[in-house]
């Protein structure tokens, strides 16, 4: 299946990824800056107890506010991408960086816990479903698939909250006390079960379409055991598709668990990330934009680089 790629031609293409990091951030945040600065009113307009002007005056000078727009932009660029500071939230009394130091490392344990069960469970059940294909396990793998897809998590998550938690009694009905706790298993299936349906479908398919190639047959003629084939040659050429999709899925689950956290009173980044829309608090809602955007293109980075591992056909070049 072809040598896998010389030192140099990985090393050239990691530097080339890496490079991309840069203006790809720089896009996201000039995306990011002109849809808050098209946002109407200000983070202080209410309209339960509105500000007097003076203090309003004073609020704007303090947070620069009122500064021209391009400074705000290129000040806030330089803040951001050379000190790594977000600076202060507008509605509570503690900096940007503060609140995702302390709420991000819960969303992603959260994410981590509901991505392997994903992976493990989706790629099982489509390996499964290809080898034992158009029979009962088939259609049944296929079924859960799509209502896995097909169910958004926060109606799973109500559902396993009202059966498992209230009726059974089998498991807590809110709360976090960190992944080795059974308070992690509702909200991690309920997070899982959408990407796990979707890796399931792709790994089915590959596994269909793998399985017919001739060096499967080849292996088969050689007298080689189905296990052996399954596992050594059908499944790491079949995983190839599956790497982007489930690369997506980990930077899905660890930035689009809002509902879930919510439900279940998840202490995550997640949630803050609701109310900081609904408050107009905008440098909290910069730090958590561009960290979900840095998570993704990594999550896109790593599934390049698995490609090349698991595949040398890959060019890398």
């Amino acid at each position: 299946q072809g040598d896998p790629p010389k030192p140099t031609v990985m090393r050239t293409f990691l530097i080339r990824r890496l490079l991309s990091f840069f203006p790809t951030m720089l896009l996201f945040y000039t995306l990011v800056f002109v849809l808050i600065q098209l946002t109407p009113g200000n983070p202080w307009d209410t309209s339960e107890k509105p500000f007097r002007r003076e203090v309003l005056q004073a609020l704007e000078e303090k947070y620069h506010y009122n500064d021209p727009v391009w400074k705000q932009y290129v000040d806030y660029l330089e803040r951001v991408f050379f000190h790594f500071d977000f600076g202060p939230s507008y509605k509570r009394n503690v900096d940007a960086n503060e609140i995702v130091e302390r709420y991000f490392p819960v969303s992603l344990q959260l994410g981590a816990v509901a991505f392997a069960i994903a992976v493990v469970c989706g790629v099982g059940l489509g390996v499964v479903s290809a080898i034992k294909q158009n029979t009962l396990t088939d259609h049944l793998a296929m079924l859960f698939s799509v209502i896995g897809v097909a169910t958004p998590s926060f109606v799973v998550i109500t559902l396993m909250v009202i059966f498992l938690a209230v009726n059974l009694g089998w498991l807590p009905a809110f709360g976090w006390d960190g992944i080795f706790s059974t308070k992690i298993i509702i909200p991690a299936i309920a997070l899982s079960l959408g990407p796990m349906a979707v890796i399931a479908r792709y790994t089915r398919a590959s596994m269909l379409e793998t399985i017919r190639m001739d060096f499967v047959r080849t292996a088969r003629a050689k007298g080689l055991a189905e296990r052996p084939i399954m596992v050594r040659h059908a499944l790491r050429n079949a995983l190839i598709p599956v790497v982007t999709v489930s690369g997506l899925a980990l930077a899905d689950l660890i930035t689009g668990s809002f509902f879930v956290e919510a439900i279940y009173g998840v202490p995550g980044i997640g949630r803050y990330f609701v109310s900081t829309v609904a408050d107009k608090d905008y440098p909290v809602l910069m730090a958590v934009t561009l960290l979900f955007a840095a998570l993704i293109w990594l999550m896109n980075f790593l599934a390049d680089v698995t490609y090349a591992l698991i595949d040398p056909r890959v060019k890398v070049g």
